[in-house]
């Protein structure tokens, strides 16, 4: 079906302006961490779940909510996303205790798991596939332009107003979301009609989730084992239930015959789990009491990483239009690689220069490998399975995002413990945990260098090839 060029445009402009969303927010509260730490005198790794607590909700229920998007509307469930994350942008801001800010960031996070499975699925279904690759360069630079400003502006707001005044502006972010919803992108986008939800399989899945990750979390305690084992055969419950189920939640054939697909969504999760963290090291790194810089400073400088995100992802997805989307994110991957272990060499007098150059070699990494990525995931699945492919690449996105964290809090639980930051020992201790989660993070990316080039090719195969989950589809 040929929709009309305002849809089109409708569809891009509100997809783009979600993309800013989220990761305006994540990078702004990454450089106001330092202040809420002070505020409730909190402890690394008490404050590290601010955001934790974020990634988990919305990993946990991006796929079950794709699927219910696909079954009863795509425009429905993301409208309801941005009432939510309206809601608990507001209780954040009104939050006066790290639990509870805590909590109402886990609302949040539920929030914007709609956000994350219908937007790009609505995108993806309006565009026709010769420009697919281009409107997803598009998307995926609004997300680093959120990036970008995010630091910047986020560190102006918290410097002057508070940290609190960051969820204010994100409310006022929404409502204009919500003014274009309704104003511009006209109709419905329902991808399968007369499927019902897998309730078992998606309960099963929140628990699996929820065991992994936050178990990994608590590394390496024995009741992270113990929660690691039980959603590991919460997962494997899982992929029976789906096996068996007439309608599932996630279709497990995605997985076992669609190459490109699989290897691609692995490529997403080692990524992710490489370089999330990076922002909230270098925020607490740079800030005090380690290097003492204001927040509106530190967020000048952290702009660096993301300007060339922004500035590079949409040539990323061009040259993925015309080369296959596994050579480009390959080298994107490597490149990110490299920048990562450039950081672990970063210590207590580092000049900015060398800072600066290190983020910006990492961003143009990362420019390079997440929209030819995308791309090649969309183009394996059919039309109809668009929410879900979407919304499995999102939760492999934040999945990764989540271990990134908890790998952070691992090293701080193991190096810096409970040493608040005023505690003579904390900018030593911070920059040891530095140094290795830096290496560590770059030895994961180096592995994903192979995973990103297992995939199989995407250009010049049929329209049937590019959609069907099935092993015919992947010869």
């Amino acid at each position: 079906m040929e929709y009309p060029a305002r849809i089109r445009r409708s569809a891009l402009l509100i997809a783009s302006m979600s993309s800013f969303l989220t990761p305006f927010m994540g990078s702004s509260i990454n450089v106001a961490a330092p202040l809420i730490q002070y505020e409730f005198s909190i402890d690394t790794v008490t404050l590290s779940w601010v955001a934790t607590a974020y990634l988990l909700a919305a990993a946990m229920f991006l796929v079950p909510l794709g699927k219910i998007a696909d079954i009863h509307g795509r425009k429905r469930i993301f409208k309801y996303g941005i009432l939510i994350d309206t809601i608990a942008s507001l209780l954040c801001a009104a939050s006066i205790s790290a639990p509870l800010l805590i909590s109402f960031r886990f609302l949040q996070g539920f929030g914007d798991a709609m956000i994350f499975g219908t937007s790009i699925a609505i995108l993806i279904v309006v565009y026709p596939f010769a420009q697919r690759g281009k409107v997803l360069g598009i998307s995926t630079a609004s997300t680093y332009i959120g990036l970008s400003v995010g630091p910047f502006f986020g560190g102006i707001l918290a410097q002057n107003f508070g940290w609190r005044s960051i969820f204010v502006f994100i409310i006022v972010l929404d409502l204009i979301i919500m003014v274009a919803l309704f104003s511009l992108l006209k109709g419905e986008w329902i991808g399968v009609k007369g499927e019902k939800l897998d309730s078992i399989g998606s309960v099963v899945y929140l628990f699996a989730l929820l065991g992994v990750i936050f178990g990994f979390t608590l590394l390496p305690s024995p009741l992270a084992l113990g929660l690691m084992g039980a959603g590991g055969i919460a997962l494997l419950v899982f992929i029976i239930q789906e096996s068996r189920t007439k309608f599932p939640v996630l279709d497990m054939s995605f997985f076992r015959h669609n190459v490109v697909f699989a290897f691609s969504n692995l490529a997403a999760l080692i990524n992710y789990s490489a370089t999330f963290a990076v922002s909230l090291l270098m925020s607490l790194y740079l800030e005090a009491p380690v290097r003492g810089f204001s927040p509106e400073y530190a967020g000048l400088i952290l702009v660096s990483q993301p300007v060339m995100m922004a500035v590079f992802s949409p040539l990323a997805g061009w040259i993925s239009d015309r080369i296959e989307p596994r050579i480009v994110s390959s080298a994107g991957m490597a490149v990110t690689a490299c920048g990562l272990y450039l950081l672990s060499f970063v210590g207590a007098n580092t000049d900015l220069s060398y800072i600066i150059a290190s983020l910006m070699f990492l961003g143009l990494g990362f420019a390079f490998f997440s929209s030819p990525n995308t791309n090649a995931v969309m183009s394996s699945v059919k039309r109809k399975y668009y929410g879900v492919a979407s919304a499995t690449l999102g939760t492999m996105r934040l999945v990764g995002q989540s271990l990134s964290l908890g790998i952070a809090i691992m090293f701080f639980a193991l190096i810096i413990g409970t040493v608040l930051p005023n505690g003579p020992s904390y900018p030593a201790l911070l920059i040891e945990s530095m140094k290795l989660l830096f290496v560590t993070f770059a030895a994961l990316c180096f592995i994903g260098i192979f995973a990103s080039l297992a995939r199989g090719r995407v250009r010049g195969k049929s329209p049937a090839q590019r959609g069907a989950p099935t092993k015919e589809a992947n010869r």
